[in-house]
């Protein structure tokens, strides 16, 4: 278990990795990482929400990260980011956020595409107390492109 809400399984599958044949499996680094975000955010959001969370990707390989069109600098491939959805219907992605944002140390927090009510789903990171940014965005598509904004 990475921690008491996610199992290894859920913290690597990917659709993507499976259809391509991809080894999707963390270093112990990077599964170190794993648990600190873990520990840090999941498991005291999902305390808030009171049920469970939808994790649309957590730990990303190299090349499945390179599969799906990821950054190149994403923490996915660090263990260092997952991305949350209110699939279950206890809260929204917007009030998952705002919690995130209100009581939470983070590295970063995007609100990603979605609208100005909701996003899509929500990013956040995890790095250290010391190295954490608390930096707050917003992605948007322009030109057919991935945009930041900071907010």
């Amino acid at each position: 278990m990475i921690s008491k809400h996610i199992s290894n399984k859920e913290g690597v599958y990917s659709r993507t990795a499976i259809r391509r044949n991809l080894d999707n499996t963390p270093n112990e680094e990077q599964l170190a990482n794993m648990k600190v975000l873990a520990n840090k955010i999941f498991e005291p959001l999902r305390i808030y929400v009171n049920g469970p969370i939808k994790i649309n990707s957590f730990f990303r390989s190299p090349e499945l990260n390179t599969a799906i069109g990821g950054s190149r600098n994403s923490q996915h491939c660090r263990g260092q980011a997952i991305d949350l959805d209110d699939t279950f219907g206890e809260m929204t992605n917007a009030e998952m956020y705002k919690f995130i944002k209100a009581h939470m140390d983070f590295d970063q927090l995007i609100w990603e595409f979605g609208d100005n009510n909701n996003p899509a789903w929500v990013h956040v990171s995890y790095v250290s107390s010391e190295e954490n940014r608390n930096r707050c965005l917003k992605a948007y598509k322009k030109n057919g492109l991935t945009k930041y904004k900071v907010i």
